[in-house]
């Protein structure tokens, strides 16, 4: 019989990741690191697996913003909408010694009529748990599913980001496009917009 982690389904193909070339990077990483060697044997760069709502997956999110009150049922029907979309490629970093999501990021592709029927991505949900910052975890995730994206064939990825970011987002390769750099939203979920 399978124990219930091996009864889990990933989110995408976790092959995926290890035909990633992290030299066509602009990201420089001192000392080297892959989402293959993540720099410690005790983490592991993955796809979101069905089980990672028991690993604190949505713990990771709050230190990013609000997420609610979301149960395990929730979870898993979130989980399998995202993956029978295919357009999903929500990427984690575990800790292996605590069974832990510490970090993870969000490649959501846009299905598009311009640029040839081309697929546009976008970087969502950034998030590395604050008692691991400083490990390079951070560039790791986001050069891990911006190489994912360009290896699926995007013509870009874009992001949203705060000011104070933007710098970070920088040195790894992301810039402003000249009078097409802004960021406008309008809230559903709050009043204040209607």
């Amino acid at each position: 019989m399978a124990s219930k982690e091996e009864q889990e389904i990933y989110l995408y193909d976790p092959n995926l990741l290890l035909q990633l070339d992290f030299f066509r990077s602009p990201a420089k990483f001192n000392p080297p690191i892959t989402c293959v060697a993540p720099g410690e044997p005790w983490l592991k760069v993955r796809p979101l697996k069905s089980g990672d709502y028991r690993r604190g997956f949505l713990q990771s999110l709050s230190q990013l913003t609000s997420i609610g009150e979301i149960s395990e049922v929730q979870f898993l029907n979130r989980f399998a909408e995202m993956r029978a979309k295919g357009d999903y490629y929500v990427t984690v970093i575990e800790d292996l010694r605590k069974n832990k999501i510490i970090g993870s990021a969000t490649l959501v592709v846009e299905r598009k009529f311009i640029h040839s029927c081309g697929d546009r991505a976008h970087l969502e949900d950034v998030v590395v748990d604050d008692t691991y910052r400083g490990k390079q975890l951070g560039k790791l995730i986001v050069v891990t599913v911006t190489q994912l994206a360009q290896h699926l064939g995007c013509y870009k990825m874009s992001l949203e980001c705060k000011d104070k970011l933007i710098p970070f987002y920088r040195s790894i390769g992301y810039f402003d496009e000249p009078g097409n750099s802004n960021s406008m939203t309008l809230r559903f979920d709050k009043q204040s917009n209607l």
